[in-house]
């Protein structure tokens, strides 16, 4: 069973939304990480981009596969994880600790349609 986070906000393209204060991280889950197998390349946009909710803001591609990052909330991108553009197999070792974008949220009131913990592993397991 691939790792599950309580506290944490789930969306149903396995992205994970890491609320902290004013800003949030957004990343690939553990369970999307198996799925795509050995990570060999992280497209991530550009600090100060916005972008809707389940928009498009990046890629990742393995060996097996590339998989579109959708935007689980409508956000402003502050940072992005410049260690996955030397390192993306860091998203296999721990895909939680090593998150793609740091945002702003730019309508908080999106989270309550994310999965909580409990929902996502159910979701995962159908």
């Amino acid at each position: 069973m691939a790792k599950v986070i309580e506290g944490l906000y789930y969306s149903e393209s396995h992205e994970y939304v890491r609320v902290e204060g004013e800003v949030a991280y957004i990343g690939i889950t553990d369970y999307a990480q198996h799925a795509l197998g050995n990570v060999v390349y992280v497209d991530m946009p550009d600090a100060d981009d916005e972008f809707e909710q389940e928009e498009g803001f990046g890629a990742v591609e393995s060996v097996k596969a590339a998989s579109d990052l959708n935007s689980p909330v409508s956000i402003k991108v502050l940072e992005v994880n410049e260690a996955l553009e030397d390192e993306p197999e860091l998203l296999n070792k721990d895909a939680f600790e090593n998150w793609i974008i740091k945002v702003e949220l730019t309508d908080k009131s999106q989270l309550d349609k994310l999965m909580d913990a409990k929902a996502y592993e159910a979701f995962c397991a159908q």
